[in-house]
């Protein structure tokens, strides 16, 4: 059976990595925490919220890496000889991603009530109008 998709068609030349991409999201959409938001504040804006309550700021790591938006958090495990009768509250790891699209950047991120919120803006290009010249040969 041979794969059909999107970028396979004539009209849509150099499309291939979105295609890549697509299926690489569609891979790594499937875990369920922390839960998030995302939210468009204005035309060229966004916001991903996730609820990281338990988390400080040092336990979490936001980096930029080929175009995707990788957050990461990893609690320290540190019992001090404490004994639990009941522990429903699991110091736990997590990694989420978010492809971004080109032209968007990362404008900040801050912690509010066990909230990590990550600003990201689009930056809108210039129109290039490129004229092509005819050499005869």
């Amino acid at each position: 059976m041979t794969k059909i998709s999107f970028a396979s068609h004539p009209f849509l030349l150099g499309f291939e990595q979105l295609d890549r991409l697509v299926e690489r999201t569609a891979k790594s959409g499937n875990e369920g925490y922390p839960p998030y938001n995302i939210e468009q504040s204005a035309d060229d804006s966004y916001r991903i919220t996730l609820a990281v309550a338990g988390f400080r700021e040092e336990d979490l790591a936001i980096t930029l890496e080929n175009a995707q938006l990788v957050i990461r958090g990893r609690q320290v495990d540190d019992n001090d000889g404490r004994v639990f009768l009941h522990r429903g509250i699991a110091a736990r790891q997590f990694q989420r991603s978010f492809v971004l699209a080109e032209g968007v950047e990362v404008a900040g991120a801050s912690m509010e009530n066990g909230l990590l919120h990550v600003d990201l803006r689009r930056s809108i290009p210039d129109t290039v109008v490129q004229t092509i010249e005819i050499n005869n040969k």
